[in-house]
C-alpha cells in the first residue's frame, strides 16, 4: 500500500517549502513538505469551509482535527483572537510542520498535539470542532473521528466538515444524524459539501 499522508511516520524524504496563502482576507505563510495533505497549496474544500465557518454561541476553544500544516487552525486562530485553538494530527511531520507555523504566523492561542484521531482530546470539552477528513484512510476512520467530536463537544457546541460529493457527502450526513440533534448542509460549492451538525443542550 502507498504511503498516504494519514500516518505517524511519513517514509517519504523531507522536501520542506514554503508557500504564501490569503485566507478568509488574512495573508499567511506557510512551510509544507512532502508526507503532509495539499502541500503545494491549500486545498479548496479547507478554503470552502473555512469561508462558511461561523463561531458558535457557546463559549469554549476551538479542535481542528487532522489539521496537516495547519491551515485550518491557524486561520481560525487568527480570525477569532479571543478563541483558543487546539490542533491534531496523527502525522508527526505535519505535527512538526503546524507548529513551526504557529510560530512563523505569530500566534499566541493555538497549540498542537499528536492525536490519533481525537484520542489525545477526549476528557476535554470544546465549542466548536472543525475538520476536513481523511477520506483516504477509510471509512472507519471518518466515522470514528464523527463519533469521537460528538463526545467532545460541549451542549450548543458544532461539528464542521467538509466532504466531497464524491467521497460519500450523503452516507456522511446520515452519520452525522445518527450521532447529532440537527445536521444541516450550509453549502455545496464544486462538489464540495459543508456540513454543519450541532449538539443541543
Amino acid at each position: 500500500m502507498s504511503e498516504h499522508y494519514y500516518e505517524r511516520h511519513p517514509t517519504s524524504e523531507s522536501n520542506p517549502t514554503f508557500f504564501n496563502a490569503i485566507l478568509n482576507t488574512f495573508t499567511f505563510t506557510f512551510q509544507t513538505d512532502d508526507g503532509v495533505f495539499s502541500k503545494k497549496q491549500v486545498d479548496y474544500g479547507t478554503k470552502a469551509l473555512l469561508a462558511q465557518f461561523k463561531q458558535p454561541k457557546v463559549m469554549g476553544e476551538f479542535l481542528d482535527v487532522g489539521c496537516g500544516y495547519g491551515p485550518i487552525g491557524i486561520t481560525l486562530a487568527k480570525q477569532f483572537p479571543g478563541r483558543s485553538v487546539v490542533m491534531v494530527d496523527v502525522n508527526e511531520r505535519a505535527i512538526r510542520l503546524a507548529q513551526e507555523n504557529i510560530e512563523l504566523n505569530d500566534l499566541e492561542n493555538a497549540k498542537v498535539r499528536f492525536s490519533d484521531a481525537l484520542s489525545a482530546v477526549k476528557d476535554e470539552q470544546f465549542a466548536s470542532v472543525i475538520t476536513n477528513p481523511p477520506f483516504r484512510a477509510g471509512k472507519k476512520v471518518v466515522h470514528q473521528i464523527m463519533e469521537e467530536s460528538f463526545d467532545v463537544l460541549k451542549p450548543g457546541g458544532e461539528l464542521w466538515v467538509v466532504v466531497q460529493k464524491k467521497q460519500g457527502a450523503p452516507s456522511l450526513k446520515k452519520k452525522l444524524e445518527s450521532l447529532f440533534s440537527q445536521v444541516d448542509t450550509v453549502s455545496k460549492d464544486k462538489g464540495y459539501y459543508i456540513l454543519r451538525a450541532q449538539k443541543f443542550d
